[in-house]
């Protein structure tokens, strides 16, 4: 406390030595005799900054004339102040030495200064730094070392708004360091209002190691799913940066950009936004000459982005096809899968589009990525994508002549749940005749559709289904089907009104494709499906009436039969 008292002198003496020198400045400004119209608007920032100063001098003082934030700006003021006294002592001659025309350069290079100046103090007293001390000892609670890095973070910010670039700079490297520390750090951070801080200075400054490090601190952020709505917030401001940085930032800085991207591009709006604004040709532009890394990324936002019809014209109007495709055959793992992730999502609903991807090569692309596939993790994206392309009849056709029958069949008993839908959904567009569905039972994929039925996921069950009832339509594979223990009895389990958001008609029409046998009537029955079919038809469920009054008449054949 002996300490503090004896510091308050101290600070209150500095200012009063600027203020003292604001005063000296304020009568030789009174007599300058050129650009009066200047020199009074100068006298206006003189008399706010000596109010600042005052604030500054009532708030916090003792802990102010420890803190570097406030002895350096007042260093950088007195220095101002005198530069500001020498011009004004040559306008006191009507020929100032070094011409008008210098003199008023001079004089609105003041004005900016005493603008930062008058800013940085206002920063200062109102961000309360001054009253804290962010020294913690090792021993304290975890408790106290969370406030401490509150009190860090709130300091970081300050400095982050004012002071020269160098100052700034060396705060965005602490800032980075405390994220890299302890994921925690940066969930602090963002509570206490780091990225309108970084956002701002990420559209005011013209550093490009400013932007650069703004940008990488934006993308660290943005890998914490808790903090993205906080950069969601940000809208078409930060959005915009970002994709200037795309445009003409460092390659290191177009990496972080993207990553920032990928999740502001989830969005309709924003997806809107990058349209518009050059954004998708930017974007494709790495795709073609940017870094591995940077290609990837890219192709990550790019794929994002094309799920959005409003955009899809953009991605037409850049040659987009032929970019990903090259990408899917040169560029990296992640990069192929993003590439065709796109393409996927670019042709869901565009037959067009899925012909000239197919005239260009991409199902031979699809095959080569599927042949030197690593994992069946890998695979997931490249069977949606021959999901997709399947189901355009000319396209299955082209798919069936290049062997990728057995490839999707082999994957439907794969562990990963989203390539096992994605299979069983491409399957469904490319057992298009019977032919097709004979060969399709004969290659075992009836088992591992059973076992689907049975799965834990509606999206499998339903995907199962589907496909199992195109395939019904060949006697062969009926036969199959009902020589599967589980088989029936898993069909007639998805009848059940509780599972409500599974379609019933694919598993009806499984089950009405086995009445024509008396054995399977009796599974069927003994299973449970009239009970589950009297609750679908009193909640006018199509189709129910119809097999449960077909059940019902195979049990009465079955009465006469033994009559």
């Amino acid at each position: 406390m002996k300490e503090a008292a004896e510091e308050e002198p101290i600070i209150n003496s500095v200012v009063a030595d600027i203020q003292q020198q604001l005063h000296s400045l304020l009568d030789s400004v009174s007599s300058v005799q050129i650009l009066k119209g200047k020199w009074s608007l100068i006298t206006t920032k003189l008399t706010t900054l000596h109010n600042r100063l005052s604030d500054l001098s009532s708030s916090a003082a003792s802990a102010a004339a420890n803190n570097p934030l406030s002895s350096d700006l007042l260093r950088s003021i007195s220095a101002t102040c005198s530069a500001a006294a020498s011009l004004s002592a040559l306008c006191h001659s009507p020929t100032p030495p070094g011409g008008k025309l210098k003199t008023q350069n001079d004089i609105d290079s003041l004005s900016a200064k005493l603008d930062a100046h008058t800013n940085d103090l206002e920063v200062i007293v109102k961000s309360g730094v001054l009253a804290e001390n962010a020294d913690v000892s090792a021993s304290i609670v975890s408790s106290s070392r969370r406030e401490s890095v509150r009190a860090e973070v709130r300091y970081l910010m300050t400095r982050l708004q004012i002071g020269s670039t160098e100052s700034k700079s060396s705060a965005l490297e602490s800032l980075l360091g405390l994220f890299q520390e302890d994921g925690k750090n940066l969930l602090i951070a963002v509570a206490q209002g780091i990225v309108p801080v970084l956002v701002h200075l990420l559209d005011c400054t013209s550093s490009s190691e400013l932007k650069e490090k703004s940008v990488s601190a934006i993308a660290k952020i943005s890998t914490e799913d808790s903090s993205k709505h906080v950069l969601l917030a940000e809208g078409l401001v930060l959005l915009n940066n970002l994709m200037r940085v795309l445009e003409s930032g460092s390659v290191f800085a177009k990496e972080k950009s993207c990553i920032a991207l990928r999740v502001l591009s989830n969005s309709k709006e924003n997806a809107r936004a990058i349209g518009s604004r050059g954004g998708i040709s930017s974007l494709l532009d790495i795709c073609r000459e940017g870094t591995p890394n940077s290609q990837a990324l890219a192709a990550g936002v790019l794929r994002n982005l094309a799920v959005f019809e409003d955009v899809r014209e953009n991605f037409i109007e850049e040659n987009t096809v032929l970019i990903l495709l090259a990408l899917c055959n040169s560029g990296t793992a992640l990069a192929q899968e993003n590439a065709i992730g796109c393409l996927c999502n670019l042709v869901a609903k565009d037959n067009d589009l899925k012909l000239l991807v197919a005239r260009e090569g991409g199902i031979q692309t699809l095959k080569d990525i599927w042949n030197s596939a690593p994992t069946a993790q890998s695979l997931e994206v490249v069977v949606e994508m021959v999901r997709a392309m399947a189901s355009c009849p000319n396209i299955a056709e082209f798919l069936v002549a290049n062997g990728f029958l057995s490839r999707v069949v082999g994957v439907l008993s794969c562990g990963v749940l989203g390539v096992r839908i994605a299979a069983a959904k491409a399957l469904s567009h490319l057992a298009y005749n019977t032919k097709i569905r004979k060969e399709l039972g004969e290659m075992g994929c009836i088992p591992h559709l059973v076992s689907m039925l049975d799965g834990k996921v509606v999206e499998e069950k339903e995907a199962a289904a589907e496909l199992l009832s195109n395939l019904m339509n060949y006697a062969g594979n009926r036969r199959i089907f009902s020589k599967e223990d589980k088989g029936i009895v898993c069909a007639v389990q998805l009848l059940n009104p509780a599972l409500d958001t599974l379609d019933k008609k694919h598993v009806m029409s499984i089950l009405g494709s086995l009445l024509h046998s008396k054995k399977c009537q009796k599974q069927i029955v003994a299973a449970g499906a009239p009970a589950h079919l009297q609750k679908l038809v009193e909640a006018d469920v199509e189709g129910a009436k119809k097999l449960l009054d077909s059940l019902g008449r195979g049990k009465l054949w079955g009465v006469f039969a033994r009559s």
